[in-house]
Formats: C-alpha cells, sequence, structure tokens
C-alpha cells in the first residue's frame, strides 16, 4: 500500500484519486457535494467536533516561561 499525504494526517483508509482529465463542470460538481457533505456534518456534529478539535489541539506540556528575573520583560 502507497502512502499519501492529507491534511488530515491520516497515512491509513482509502487513497481518493482526482482524475486529470475531469471537466471543469465534474470538478465543480464534486466540490459542491464534498462542500454540501461537510455543511450537513458539521449543522449536525459542531459543538463535538470544536471540544476534540480542541482537546486534540491543546499543547502536551507547559511552555517555558520566557520572562526574565530581572523586570519581567522577555529576554530578547
Amino acid at each position: 500500500m502507497s502512502h499519501f499525504n492529507l491534511p488530515s494526517g491520516l497515512q491509513r483508509g482509502l487513497p481518493f484519486i482526482v482524475s486529470a482529465d475531469w471537466s471543469p463542470e465534474e470538478a465543480l460538481a464534486v466540490f459542491e457535494l464534498v462542500n454540501d457533505l461537510r455543511d450537513v456534518i458539521w449543522e449536525k456534529y459542531q459543538v463535538p467536533i470544536q471540544h476534540l478539535l480542541k482537546k486534540q489541539r491543546r499543547p502536551t506540556r507547559k511552555a517555558k516561561s520566557f520572562v526574565s528575573a530581572n523586570n519581567n520583560a522577555p529576554p530578547f
């Protein structure tokens, strides 16, 4: 199985191949379908998706403080 790069970062699943010979009308039809699907999913799962994204994007450890001991100014 070849690896493919998705914006989600997923490395497993079904690869989606976009044909190089679609007409602009075909490409627009697929784009609108995917956009409509996204809107329907967002309408139903907006709050749980937001909570999950917040949880996934939370830093895993505390960031180091860059406050100087002298006058509470950054060290630069």
